[in-house]
């Protein structure tokens, strides 16, 4: 498991300038290129360094192999929260939150091309730039309710201003997005083949303007989430969880099987993480992006004081039966009163503006 040696960051991410472009690499394929505290900090430093450089005005991020970012590299915080305590990997989490709200306020146009898997912490690295360019193999979810996580590096600000009910519908499912629906609903700005990535950073690097040098979107036809729209729209928009399920019940019963999936997916999640997003969707819309990470940073806190973060990384990464025991099982026994809980001031709190 890579640590935060600042050798293994330089290696791990890749800093360059090209021409005009200031470019990022994530470069550890093995680990899909799961973020560690020294991928962040590398990352936060280049992206310090550039916004300096009137030579730099704009920044490409790309990711090596299979993945754009698969995330945080959750074994490696688990294992540690789990060997010196809860708050041991809270500067990993103070330090990729602020570097989400970096990337969120930069002035500098930043192009993420984005080929393969992007999920959690790559949401939070590609979701708030300008552009998002979607190759084919694009993969797009943010899972965290299935480990006893919950939606993070400001998804409680991007999800609830998706169009419709289609960010709670993400947060409560995690399901994953093709690039076809990652473009019709706003996750991905244009589409590419990832063998013209290369040309589209050399013309970035030149100082073609940005949208010229992306070129035309070759927009792939909307996929499944897309004909589902009014499900969601009419199930996730409900007051409640037990409404959004009720619903969809309700609609399964009349031949949904879109309808269906979701309550059976919900069901498998850990009720607490379910509540907690659902109050996260609800409650973001209304907040400014250091606001959304404040409260994520509070929540993040609570969730490592809990039980079913150990235990979903347990069921689906150390033991891998997929059978994780949830505390409480039933999302019925989530009060008002343990949920608000994860969203109650702390003391010494970050800021993140």
């Amino acid at each position: 498991m890579a640590g935060d040696m600042a050798g293994d960051a330089e290696t791990h991410v890749l800093v360059e300038r090209r021409g005009t472009a200031g470019c990022l690499t994530l470069n550890r394929p093995q680990a899909l290129n799961a973020l560690d505290l020294g991928m962040v900090r590398r990352l936060r430093a280049a992206l310090d360094a550039w916004l300096a450089d009137p030579g730099v005005t704009r920044i490409v991020l790309r990711g090596a192999g299979r993945a754009f970012c698969a995330g945080g590299d959750i074994r490696h915080l688990h294992d540690e929260a789990r060997a010196r305590g809860p708050r041991a990997p809270d500067a990993f989490w103070r330090a990729e939150y602020a570097l989400n709200a970096l990337i969120h306020r930069y002035p500098k146009p930043i192009v993420s091309l984005i080929d393969g898997i992007v999920m959690g912490g790559g949401v939070g690295l590609s979701l708030h730039g300008a552009h998002r360019v979607a190759g084919e193999r694009y993969l797009f979810a943010m899972p965290e309710v299935g480990i006893g996580f919950f939606p993070d590096v400001g998804a409680t600000y991007a999800l609830p201003r998706l169009p419709g009910a289609f960010g709670t519908y993400l947060a409560l499912t995690g399901d994953r997005v093709g690039p076809g629906d990652g473009l019709a609903f706003g996750l991905a700005t244009r589409a590419a083949p990832a063998a013209a990535f290369e040309a589209i950073t050399e013309r970035l690097a030149a100082g073609e303007p940005v949208e010229a040098a992306l070129g035309e979107s070759e927009a792939p036809p909307p996929g499944p989430l897309h004909a589902a729209r009014e499900v969601i729209d009419s199930c996730f928009s409900a007051e409640s969880v037990a409404a959004v399920l009720a619903r969809l019940d309700a609609a399964a019963r009349e031949g949904s099987a879109f309808a269906g999936k979701a309550a059976a997916t919900i069901r498998t999640r850990s009720p607490t993480s379910v509540a907690v997003a659902f109050a996260q969707m609800r409650r973001g819309i209304a907040m400014s992006f250091p606001e959304a990470m404040l409260t994520e940073y509070r929540i993040v806190t609570r969730i490592l004081e809990g039980h079913d973060f150990y235990e979903g990384v347990r069921a689906t990464l150390i033991d891998k039966d997929g059978a994780p025991r949830w505390r409480p099982e039933r999302l019925e026994a989530v009060t008002a009163e343990a949920v608000e809980a994860h969203f109650a001031p702390l003391p010494d709190e970050p800021r993140f503006t």
